[in-house]
């Protein structure tokens, strides 16, 4: 019988260290052609919209896919996994959690991947709830002291600050303006909803590596035009999903100022077939969209990790 694993029982399972394990590996087997991936897919209807993303990845056993509705009331995310082998239902797993550390294990691989290996500073934009992901993912794959924020929302930051501050064990402090937190960052996080570039191109020093993981649809974008040009390697999940959805990226294809051919995956990095940081002094971003590979890579482990603790609640379909 299928799984059903709640909100809370992902909770108590599911490690960042153990989200950024997964989601490198997933983004790896893609790249050699060990994991299939399907942009997402949007129903769009007045009052709001049903998002639909789904893959395979071979060696967790699993394809599937995540839906998610998005209304005034809200979202809500559900992880549907089943078993590659046999085509039975194994689990449904509510997402909203998993998503959000699915997305901050996306940036912590970059950063791995991409960041200079002594890099200490951050310089975050936005204190939302896909922001504490993207902060804790980074302290997995870097030894982070500092994290400076900037958010429109003051009590907000606040309050994010504080509650990353104690769980991390990192000085994470607010900031009153764009350019304060990025000067002197060795890692920028864009995770917002901006519709314009949060910070200019001449504030971005050299050496820097920037997670841009807000920028999912035409209509929004957190980089300038400059701060793309002037990278030495822009890294996307995917091109097919970043030719749909990069929003930072899209306009300076539009005008031929930057052309995919220089456009890598980041699996490609990973793997071994696209270059990545050779100095300190290079530029590095990392545009994250999301990827229907990375979700169910995550929900593997969060299905394995529920049946030897025992939770969950089995439901009698999909044998």
């Amino acid at each position: 019988m299928a799984l059903l694993i709640r909100e809370d029982e992902v909770k108590q399972v599911l490690t960042m260290q153990s989200a950024v394990e997964a989601v490198e590996q997933a983004m790896k087997e893609h790249a050699l052609g060990l994991a299939v991936n399907i942009p997402r897919e949007r129903t769009r209807i007045q009052k709001g919209a049903l998002h639909i993303l789904q893959g395979a990845v071979e060696s967790c056993g699993v394809f599937g896919y995540k839906a998610y509705t998005s209304t005034r009331e809200g979202i809500r995310f559900l992880v549907y996994l089943y078993n590659s082998r046999r085509g039975n239902l194994e689990a449904v797993i509510e997402a909203d959690y998993l998503g959000m550390v699915r997305t901050g294990a996306a940036g912590g691989v970059a950063a791995r991947w991409l960041s200079r290996e002594n890099s200490k500073t951050v310089g975050m934009f936005g204190a939302g709830w896909q922001a504490h992901g993207q902060l804790e993912a980074l302290c997995c794959v870097r030894n982070i002291r500092t994290a400076r924020v900037f958010a429109r929302n003051v009590e907000k930051l606040e309050a994010f600050c504080k509650s990353r501050s104690e769980k991390l064990g990192i000085e994470v402090i607010p900031c009153p303006s764009a350019r304060e937190a990025v000067s002197g960052a060795d890692i920028i996080v864009t995770i917002t909803t901006a519709s314009r570039p949060l910070f200019s191109h001449e504030w971005v020093e050299k050496g820097v590596h920037i997670n841009a993981a807000g920028s999912n649809a035409l209509i929004r974008a957190e980089l300038d035009e400059k701060t793309l040009q002037k990278a030495d390697i822009v890294a996307v999940d995917a091109k097919d999903v970043a030719q749909r959805e990069c929003g930072d990226l899209l306009p300076l294809v539009e005008k031929g100022r930057i052309h995919w051919g220089r456009v890598f995956e980041l699996g490609e990095i990973i793997a071994g077939r696209a270059p990545g940081r050779t100095r300190d002094e290079q530029i590095t971003i990392f545009e994250s969209q999301g990827m229907a590979i990375q979700d169910l890579a995550v929900g593997a482990r969060v299905l394995q990790a529920a049946r030897e603790k025992g939770l969950g609640i089995e439901i009698p379909i999909g044998a």
